[in-house]
């Protein structure tokens, strides 16, 4: 039997079967399910321990019959977690989702978010059938579509093959097929089954209540089995549009889920981001927001290295007068001060190398009260070649995520 509980851990943390700190445990059936989708992963999401899991790098949500497992970054290494740190770093993590358009939640206050949702996965199920009741309101929309069948009356064209083998006896019947344009269509059938996995993995009352008032308005259409295939034949048009921010959320939710089939018990469903990249393009997207900078940064770069590999630093920063260039690489890791691993040193120089730039910085987490300084490499560019270990405060003094970061990170640099 399922139970209905919300664990809250930070990445790297661990989870076991055995009663932690605060009552948290996870039962065996619920241990295994984990084992078999980080399995079917690559195993990336988590690393498997004794009578449990380690989280690694991925944050986000789990949801497994009635058990919502919370995973949140984290930039300290302090073994003690209050419940204002949770909460404060839930906030955070939503904030930079909403920055970096992985969610919309403009319209949603701050309050609101406090007393209404118990997990992120409640706050995306929530988002979902608000599109979905705005869609109903405005019209679902129409398309044409082939249909076949027997009539009473002749309609489009007649298939022979068809009539003669169904209609010998009943030959006041046609078989026909015919153009109809009605509701029936990827669209809405998307729409249709992300709702039903909604009621199936969700425990709030007030999601599966929203649900069952959704599809009393929802029109009759036929519920199909929906996959990756599906979303590459959608094509955004004028009257598609505003489903986009509904396709988003029910792309994630159907991709995401997986239905417990042998059992028939506790269904999952995940939602997990990886806060290298995401912290990559927060801090692309900070920079970008800079409309008075000086320098364009572009994201995503990359240039032949050896073969067919490639190097891709994460952000290369460009004066829009001199044009030169300096790198940034970000890292969401903890470290000591000033004390990067050979191997992202190694990196920072063929950076360096590549885009012939004297000046790189490798951009961690944490404390700007740290010394920073640039060390030198001792080979390369004749007159300098040189990266610096740079700590950027994720949040702000009140505890909220810090928007603001972008003109400190260029003082590091320039």
């Amino acid at each position: 039997m399922s139970r209905s509980s919300l664990i809250r851990v930070f990445e790297y943390e661990s989870l076991t079967t055995n009663v932690q700190d605060g009552g948290r445990y996870l039962t065996k059936s619920e241990l295994d399910k984990l084992y078999d989708y980080n399995d079917r992963n690559r195993n990336i999401y988590f690393t498997g321990i004794r009578n449990g899991i380690k989280f690694n790098s991925y944050v986000g949500v789990i949801q497994i019959g009635g058990l919502t497992i919370e995973i949140l970054p984290k930039t300290d290494r302090k073994a003690d977690s209050t419940e204002n740190e949770y909460q404060n770093w839930q906030k955070a993590l939503l904030d930079m989702l909403n920055f970096c358009h992985h969610i919309k939640v403009d319209s949603v206050s701050e309050a609101a978010l406090e007393k209404r949702y118990n997990s992120i996965l409640d706050l995306y199920f929530q988002l979902f059938l608000d599109e979905v009741k705005y869609l109903l309101r405005k019209g679902l929309i129409k398309q044409y579509r082939k249909n076949s069948g027997n009539l009473n009356v002749v309609k489009g064209r007649i298939l022979f093959t068809e009539q003669i083998r169904k209609n010998l006896i009943h030959q006041e019947r046609v078989y026909t097929e015919h153009q109809v344009y009605d509701t029936e269509n990827l669209y809405n059938q998307i729409l249709l089954r992300a709702l039903t996995i909604l009621n199936q993995v969700s425990s709030n009352p007030s999601i599966k209540d929203q649900i069952h008032r959704i599809k009393l308005d929802f029109p009759e259409i036929q519920e199909v089995q929906i996959t990756q295939a599906h979303f590459t034949r959608l094509k955004e048009n004028r009257k598609t549009k505003p489903y986009q921010n509904a396709l988003q959320i029910a792309k994630m939710i159907i991709l995401n889920y997986s239905p417990d089939i042998r059992n028939g018990g506790e269904n999952m469903l995940a939602l997990l981001f990886d806060m290298n990249k995401l912290w990559e393009e927060y801090i692309y997207r900070v920079l970008q927001n800079d409309s008075d900078s000086e320098y364009e940064v572009s994201f995503q770069n990359f240039d032949y290295f050896w073969e067919f590999k490639t190097i891709r630093p994460d952000l290369v920063l460009k004066n829009k007068e001199t044009e030169e260039e300096y790198i940034i690489d970000t890292k969401w890791k903890i470290i000591d001060a000033n004390n990067p691993s050979d191997d992202d040193l190694k990196q920072m120089f063929a950076y360096n190398i590549y885009w012939d730039t004297g000046k790189s910085i490798l951009l961690y987490p944490g404390s700007e009260t740290i010394e920073e300084k640039f060390g030198n490499f001792h080979k390369g560019r004749p007159n300098g070649n040189q990266c610096k270990v740079g700590f950027i405060n994720v949040m702000n003094k009140e505890g909220k995520l810090d928007r603001g970061i972008g003109r400190r990170i260029l003082e590091k640099i320039i």
